[in-house]
């Protein structure tokens, strides 16, 4: 099987040839892999591992006074959302203000300059799509992280303040950010229709102790937002990945019902998320991606260690299909051993085929 074939075939609930991997790091940490390996690019170290996905994205073309890459305004700044929210700190950092604290009518909201999706240049996403031949499953559409935008404008107090006393001013703003996104990622499918295979969005809806908000709030304030973008995805003929990390198990129904069919970098460690109790729950129902622990099994283990805990996990999530390998961490940090996690892939590689 090829890559893409291999991974669509999870997708389908069918069984592959193998356990399908992914591999989604930081720059720094993909300098020290290839530092370690002796290999010169990206493209040279998704090989090495066997990574069977590859990943599409739009560039800022709209004005420079919204430029992610314009000088920051705050000392320290590292980052800028599309919303205009300055971040600082190790990989994506904390929001240093929250530009609507201080909104508290639905006119705080719509006064805000909402930034245009037409500032993204998609001319170029096709074209990067095919560049690998349908050989690998193509990840594209704008990431999406609603949640943590809503965070970051309002600030976290103000918006579970807000869930319960003012849930038609979060509404609003829920409803402008996700149609920034929804348009985005409308841009990009029409202009690579075909291309894609995979609508991948993310957002963060546990902690390390459980869900940050009920299931009933969950469904009340934030599904709505997740099924449309599930619906536009569909109806280019994409399969739907959500990133989530934390323990969220309570809300795994609620995300299948808005038509989620993956969830992606599972934490074993975080509460509700064995692998044995996820695979119980909803094996067959929805594709799990991640479960090796990247907390504890990858940074402070050795590759004897993640060879015995990958090799469990394996036994656990492969029966009957519907899992894909990976480390728990979306972005692997430059704290996370190289030797470790070749370990994983190579323990997959040996033992992961069906």
């Amino acid at each position: 099987m090829t890559s893409r074939e291999r991974v669509l075939a999870v997708f389908a609930g069918k069984i592959p040839d193998r356990v399908p991997v992914w591999l989604g790091a930081s720059p720094e940490w993909k300098e020290l892999a290839k530092t370690r390996a002796g290999l010169k690019s990206d493209e040279d170290l998704a090989v090495f591992v066997g990574d069977d996905f590859r990943r599409v994205h739009a560039t800022y073309a709209g004005p420079p006074d919204w430029s992610p890459d314009r000088a920051f305004l705050h000392p320290g700044a590292t980052s800028r959302t599309p919303f205009g929210v300055e971040r600082t700190g190790y990989g994506y950092g904390q929001p240093i203000s929250h530009p609507l604290a201080q909104a508290r009518t639905v006119a705080d909201i719509e006064a805000y300059p909402w930034p245009d999706p037409a500032w993204m240049d998609v001319s170029r996403v096709r074209a990067e799509a095919l560049a690998w031949g349908g050989r690998y499953a193509v990840l594209g559409g704008d990431w999406s992280p609603f949640f943590h935008d809503a965070i970051d404008l309002l600030g976290m107090e103000n918006l579970m303040v807000m869930l319960a006393e003012d849930p038609s001013v979060v509404d609003v703003l829920l409803g402008h950010i996700v149609d920034y996104y929804h348009r985005s990622s409308l841009r990009i499918f029409e202009a690579a229709a075909g291309a894609i295979d995979i609508f991948f969005i993310g957002n963060d809806f546990g902690t390390q102790n459980g869900p940050v908000v009920g299931e009933r709030t969950f469904r009340r304030f934030f599904l709505p937002h997740l099924a449309r973008l599930a619906r536009l995805g569909h109806d280019f003929g994409l399969k739907v990945m959500l990133h989530c990390c934390g323990g969220f198990f309570p809300l795994i129904p609620a995300m299948i019902d808005a038509g989620i069919e993956a969830l992606q970098s599972l934490q074993p460690d975080s509460r509700g998320m064995a692998p044995a109790g996820l695979k119980a729950a909803f094996g067959g129902r929805i594709v799990f991606e991640g479960c090796i622990d990247t907390h504890h099994w990858l940074i402070d283990g050795t590759p004897e260690l993640v060879r015995e805990k990958t090799r469990e996990t394996l036994a656990i999530m492969m029966p009957d299909g519907g899992y894909i390998a990976s480390p728990s961490h979306d972005y692997l940090l430059p704290e996370t051993k190289v030797e470790n996690v070749f370990a994983l892939y190579e323990t997959v590689r040996e033992f992961g085929k069906y």
